[in-house]
C-alpha cells in the first residue's frame, strides 16, 4: 500500500486495471452456462468494488486481506521489472495448482468427534469438483452430496442431499481463505467463517427429512454459530490418490467445540473408512519413537513465499510415571541455528495435555489434532497459536501441517513436515 499512495499515476494504473478485471468477469462470461449457480459469485461482484478505492486507503494492517489484487499483478502490468512479472505469474500457478489438486470425483466418509477424541457422527459423502476460467480468473466449483439415512437400510434407496460449497478463486483464497498451500507436498490449509458446511452434513447426514432446523436437535451435536476459528488442514495420500481433511471447530469461547475429519478418495471404489474409529485404547503407541523429518514454513495467501525451512527431530516416549515426553529440536537451513522445545505431558483417554497449555487429541487411523487448551487465554496474553493435523498413514512415516495464527485471529503462516521414524 505505501507505493499505491507514494505514486499517483501508478494509482490510476492500479484502477484501470481493477475496473477491466471487473469487467472481464461479467461482460467475457458467456450468457448461457451449465455450471451451477452459488453464492460465491454473487460474492465476487460485490467484493470487488471496495477495492476500487486503493489509492486512498490509508490502513497499513489491512494488507493481508487486500494482498489478492492489490500489488503483485499489478506491478506485473505496470512495470518492467522481471522478477516482478515472474512472480506474478508463479502465484497464477499456484491457483491452478490448487485447483488441478482438488478437481474430480471424491468418495468420502465424514467423521466427528468430541473434544475429547470420541466418534460422535459417521456420515457417507461425495464431492464433485470443476473449474471455469483462465489466469486470474480461475474459479474452483464444489458440490458436496451428503447421504441421507435410509428407513429400510437398503443403500439402493439412500437420497443424496446436496449443498453448494462457495467457489474459491484468486480473491476468495487470500482475502477469506488465508490459504496455506504446498504444490510439491501436496497439502493446504484453508480457514472458514462460518461451520454452515459442517453443520449441513450432520443435519443431512443424521436427520435427513427429519431435520426441524432446531438449534439443538435431539441426540446431535451441532457446531456453534459464531465458531471462534474454523480450521481445515488437508494432507494427501502418500500412497494412493487419497486425503484427509482436518477441521478445528473452535467455540467462541476459544475451546475445542469438535473435531472433523473428511477421508476422500478420487476412485469408484467404496467410501473410505478410519481404521479401527471405534478403538479408543492405545491410540498413543504408533507415534511414540524418533522422528526425523524437514519442514517448510509459508505465508498465508496464494501469494504465501516460503520464508523457513529446517531441520526436526521429534521424540516422543513414556516415562517411568506414566507421562508423554515431547522433545523438538529443529535446526534452520539458513542461519543453522538449533533450537530445543521440552514439553511433559499427561495423558486422559485419548487427550495428550502438555505442561505449557497445549493438547493433542487423540484420533483413529493414525492421526491426531494438536491445539491450545484456551485460545481465549493465548489471545489475553498477547501469544500466538497454532493448529496441527498430523497423520501417520504407514508405520514408519508420517506429514504434519501447522497453521500459525496472530493474536487477532488471522492465519500468518503453514507449516509442513514431513518425518520418518528412525
Amino acid at each position: 500500500m505505501e507505493g499505491v499512495r507514494k505514486d499517483k499515476r501508478k494509482g490510476s494504473h492500479e484502477i484501470r486495471y481493477l475496473v477491466c478485471l471487473w469487467v472481464r468477469c461479467y461482460i467475457s462470461k458467456p450468457k448461457h452456462t451449465t455450471r451451477p449457480r452459488t453464492m460465491a459469485s454473487i460474492h465476487y461482484s460485490v467484493s470487488l468494488h471496495p477495492l476500487l478505492k486503493l489509492p486512498t486507503h490509508h490502513n497499513n494492517n489491512n494488507n493481508n486481506t487486500l494482498r489478492c489484487f492489490s500489488l503483485n499483478p499489478i506491478r506485473a502490468s505496470s512495470s518492467s521489472s522481471s522478477s516482478t512479472v515472474g512472480e506474478a505469474a508463479m502465484n497464477v500457478d499456484n491457483l491452478r495448482s490448487f485447483i488441478n489438486l482438488n478437481m474430480g470425483k471424491w468418495k468420502g466418509s465424514f467423521y466427528q468427534f468430541d473434544s475429547s477424541g470420541k466418534l460422535l457422527q459417521q456420515v457417507s459423502t461425495k464431492l464433485a469438483a470443476s473449474s471455469y476460467g483462465e489466469d486470474e480468473l480461475m474459479s474452483l466449483i464444489q458440490t458436496l452430496y451428503i447421504k441421507q439415512p435410509s428407513i429400510s437400510g437398503d443403500d439402493d434407496e439412500a437420497e443424496w442431499a446436496e449443498y453448494k460449497i462457495k467457489e474459491t478463486n484468486m480473491f476468495t483464497v487470500d482475502k477469506y481463505q488465508q490459504i496455506g498451500f504446498f504444490p510439491t507436498e501436496r497439502a493446504f490449509a484453508l480457514r472458514y467463517q462460518t461451520a454452515g458446511m459442517l453443520e449441513t452434513v450432520l443435519r443431512q447426514g443424521v436427520l435427513g427429512e427429519d431435520d426441524t432446523g432446531e438449534e439443538s436437535p435431539k441426540n446431535l451435536k451441532i457446531p456453534s454459530r459464531r465458531p471462534s476459528v474454523v480450521c481445515e488442514n488437508c494432507l494427501y495420500s502418500l500412497q494412493s490418490d487419497m486425503r484427509a481433511r482436518a477441521f478445528h471447530i473452535l467455540e467462541p469461547k476459544g475451546t475445542i467445540d469438535m473435531l472433523v475429519i473428511f477421508l476422500e478418495e478420487r476412485s469408484d471404489a467404496s467410501h473410505p473408512l478410519l481404521e479401527s474409529s471405534g478403538d479408543t485404547k492405545n491410540r498413543i503407541t504408533p507415534f511414540l519413537g524418533k522422528w526425523k523429518g524437514h519442514s517448510i514454513t509459508k505465508r498465508s495467501g496464494v501469494y504465501g513465499s516460503t520464508i523457513a525451512e529446517a531441520d526436526t527431530v521429534v521424540l516422543h516416549e513414556m516415562d517411568d510415571n506414566g507421562q508423554l515426553i515431547q522433545d523438538v529440536t529443529s535446526t534452520s537451513g539458513v542461519e543453522n541455528v538449533t533450537t530445543n522445545v521440552h514439553w511433559t505431558g499427561t495423558i486422559s483417554d485419548n487427550v495428550v495435555t502438555f505442561d505449557g497449555g497445549y493438547q493433542l487429541i487423540l484420533l483413529p487411523g493414525g492421526m491426531y489434532m494438536g491445539c491450545p487448551c484456551d485460545i481465549a487465554k493465548s489471545v489475553a496474553e498477547l501469544k500466538s497459536f497454532h493448529l496441527e493435523f498430523c497423520w501417520l498413514e504407514t508405520p514408519d512415516k508420517r506429514q504434519r501441517l501447522v497453521r500459525t495464527y496472530d493474536i487477532e485471529g488471522l492465519a500468518v503462516s503453514s507449516t509442513y513436515f514431513f518425518e520418518t521414524k528412525l
